[in-house]
């Protein structure tokens, strides 16, 4: 026979983590359950292949490009020209293009979800907004500096190729140079971190890729009209030329050194990324 319930024991609450139970309730989303929803998030949408190609044919083919141009001028230079060049930071050039798709790419992180209504969703998962940041931005680092040091490698590799023609090439072990190409996929990073920041900050796809661009490429041309000294110190602390420093083996007056450049870049990222974190955590959906 069984014994009848009590009025106490009917309205016991079912214990949690029993699915397939009526009335049981779920574990709040850890910041690995983040992680891994933002990895899905971000290699099942078709915006991020297109962007990471295009990324990785304008970096690694404009840096091939300008090494075979280079090398067919080669005879009209200058004596100071080649005293100056820099073989390795020459090589990778094609960076300074191919960040665009990566900023992009930082960009559409963000804005891809606000445009479709999707970061509803992503909160209701996931409803800790700085977990939630955490692992949009920890998904797209890794992503980016794994795409980006192969996208660096190579171009480093093939425009070394092409330099050995005139035995103008540089091998990993000479001074400065393994720091110069890793500091390509970093410096690749940094920007679309950067543009992720932004991303939040504007929560709109073209303002947001307009902004960024406007500070990579615009304040360089504006910093170039600034005269003296006064000129060069604002252009050495430029996002591009502060963060582009860290691809240079040769010294000079006009840049920071390679790891203080990364370094300003990086505190530009972090601030603006703290400053996203705040409004996201404020404003609504």
């Amino acid at each position: 026979m069984t014994t009848p319930e009590t009025p106490a024991e009917a309205e016991r609450p079912e214990p949690p983590g029993q699915p397939g139970r009526p009335g049981t309730a779920g574990r709040p989303a850890s910041f690995a359950d983040a992680v891994a929803a933002e990895w899905i998030k971000i290699r099942t949408v078709r915006s991020t292949f297109w962007t990471l190609l295009a990324g990785l044919v304008v970096t690694i083919g404009l840096s091939v490009l300008l090494a075979l141009v280079f090398v067919s001028a080669y005879d009209q230079l200058t004596p100071r020209d080649r005293f100056q060049f820099d073989p390795t930071a020459y090589g990778l050039v094609g960076i300074q293009f191919g960040m665009v798709a990566f900023g992009v790419l930082g960009v559409l992180v963000v804005t891809g979800e606000y445009a479709t209504g999707m970061i509803r969703t992503s909160l209701t998962a996931v409803p800790r907004r700085t977990r939630l940041f955490a692992a949009k931005a920890l998904v797209l680092g890794l992503l980016v500096l794994v795409v980006g040091e192969i996208v660096s490698f190579a171009s480093y590799f093939l425009s070394q190729l092409i330099f050995a023609d005139r035995n103008l090439n540089e091998g990993l072990g000479e001074h400065g140079v393994l720091r110069a190409v890793i500091g390509g996929g970093l410096f690749l990073t940094l920007i679309a971190l950067f543009a992720l920041a932004f991303g939040m900050l504007l929560r709109h796809t073209a303002g947001a890729v307009t902004t960024v661009l406007g500070l990579l490429f615009v304040l360089p041309i504006i910093g170039s009209f600034l005269p003296g000294d006064f000129g060069v110190t604002i252009r050495k602390f430029l996002p591009t030329a502060a963060g582009g420093a860290v691809m240079g083996t040769r010294p000079s007056s006009d840049v920071l050194s390679p790891w203080v450049g990364l370094g300003v870049f990086a505190l530009y990222t972090v601030v603006l990324l703290a400053l996203a974190l705040v409004l996201f955590q404020r404003r609504d959906a």
